[in-house]
């Protein structure tokens, strides 16, 4: 039977299951910072946006309506650039996309923490919304299971999949494992969004630099393993 160690072996390292952990902890910081106080949003997915934007629609609140296809937009402009640029990234600048995207969302993270307090929430709101669009559509599996790093539906709705399958199956360890993994990611989902709302509390707009750390720990990790692994510039992550 294959060692755990030989199984991490097979993936690349933007699919390690704690890459997937730090950045649900960003995810869950991004959507407690802009909800906190920029203006009372989530931009970590756009359902809500979509729901909003209906609801206006159907109320005759065109110009309201037409807000909302500002982040829709920013959105899916995330989805069309990230799934662009790794190739032209990796020939450049000889780095793999999932390196360079880490990259781009600290420049973003440092930037949005200099705003005003008087600065129009949209800017944030876009910003965040963009990059979020990015890591959601780059990082898709971790070590061959699906799994999302802005937002927690797909974890919950997996948690209960594993766990129907570990009572119809007489608790198969796989199973139950499958479930623990979910609910790790949910947690540390939660874990990112207490924490960066203790520090909006405090700090207010500077709170997003929190975000810095376990994302500059994911850039480190993955430039690291590039310079040393060129030869994997051209491997896809399982799921693209």
């Amino acid at each position: 039977m294959p060692s755990a160690a030989a199984d991490e072996d097979n993936y690349l390292e933007c699919e390690k299951k704690w890459i997937f952990a730090l950045l649900m902890f960003v995810g869950g910081f991004y959507g407690a910072y802009t909800y906190s106080i920029r203006g009372g949003v989530f931009c970590n997915a756009q359902t809500a946006n979509f729901v909003l934007f209906a609801m206006s629609l159907g109320g005759g609140n065109w110009r309201r309506a037409l807000y909302y296809i500002i982040p829709m937009s920013a959105y899916l402009a995330g989805a069309i650039v990230s799934e662009i640029l790794p190739t032209p990234v990796k020939k450049k600048y000889m780095v793999r996309w999932d390196t360079m995207l880490i990259f781009i969302e600290m420049l973003a993270v440092v930037i949005l923490g200099f705003l005003p307090e008087t600065a129009p929430f949209q800017i944030s709101q876009v910003t965040v919304n963009f990059i979020c669009s990015m890591q959601y559509n780059t990082f898709r599996q971790a070590q061959g299971v699906p799994m999302a790093t802005t937002f927690c539906t797909n974890h919950l709705r997996q948690t209960g999949i594993a766990i129907a399958k570990a009572i119809t199956k007489k608790g198969e360890r796989k199973h139950i494992l499958r479930a623990l993994e979910h609910i790790r990611m949910i947690f540390v989902f939660v874990l990112g969004a207490v924490i960066s709302t203790v520090l909006c509390s405090r700090f207010l707009g500077r709170a997003i630099w929190g975000a810095l750390i376990p994302l500059a720990v994911v850039f480190a990790d993955l430039f690291i393993d590039d310079v040393k692994q060129h030869g994997d510039l051209d491997a896809k992550p399982h799921g693209h």
